[in-house]
């Protein structure tokens, strides 16, 4: 027999301790899933939202990049697209939600300068580049929300799991052991008091 189940007055305070705290665990477990899960809607709204932007955006972005093609011809365009310079102003930070880290994408939207001259293009070269400027950050907008998006369905479902095992497990068992040392302990009482009454008699007799 576990000693914790012994039926004593200090085994029965611990197992009361024991099941109230793991109810306020249960408590704050159910309140961080529901905020949660409230955060992770909003970001597959959020998330949608932007997929339609981009899927707008890229058939336009394509449409501008077909006419400057027609424009300039197809090798002066990939020879202007060489000159765009590789995007290395992004920075990956976090920020937390009730202790999942999720990631904040910074970079500088501002660093597209003109690689090409103004003289030797037409107008379609700027609205394509400009065109896909957008998709560039509608892209790394959308990369940012997904990766959120999943961090936190990973973060419900781990708190899910402890909610469950406190609620089917944790919080059953201590219940059964304070019922079970509370039942014992009044057993107790009443054959102590029983047995009082009977030596009182026999004292009286």
């Amino acid at each position: 027999m576990d000693p914790r189940e012994f039926p004593t007055k200090g085994n029965l305070i611990l197992a009361k301790n024991s099941l109230a705290l793991a109810r306020q665990g249960y408590d704050l477990m159910d309140k961080k899933r529901n905020i949660l899960i409230r955060e992770l809607m909003d970001l597959i709204d959020e998330a949608k939202d932007i997929q339609k932007q981009i899927d707008t955006t890229f058939t336009r972005a394509y449409a501008c990049l077909q006419r400057a093609n027609i424009e300039h011809g197809i090798s002066k365009v990939q020879e202007l697209a060489f000159t765009v310079p590789i995007e290395e102003s992004i920075q990956i930070q976090t920020r937390s939600i009730m202790g999942t880290e999720i990631p904040h994408v910074k970079y500088d939207a501002q660093e597209n300068s003109l690689t090409y001259s103004l003289i030797d293009t037409y107008e379609s070269i700027d609205i394509a580049r400009e065109a896909f400027r957008q998709v560039k950050d509608l892209t790394i907008k959308l990369s940012m929300v997904e990766n959120s998006a999943y961090r936190l369905a990973a973060s419900i479902k781990k708190t899910q799991k402890r909610a469950n095992a406190l609620k089917n497990i944790t919080i059953p068992t201590y219940s059964a052991l304070v019922y079970k040392i509370s039942n014992e302990l009044e057993e107790k009482e009443r054959e102590e008091f029983t047995r009082l009454k009977v030596i009182k008699r026999m004292k009286q007799k």
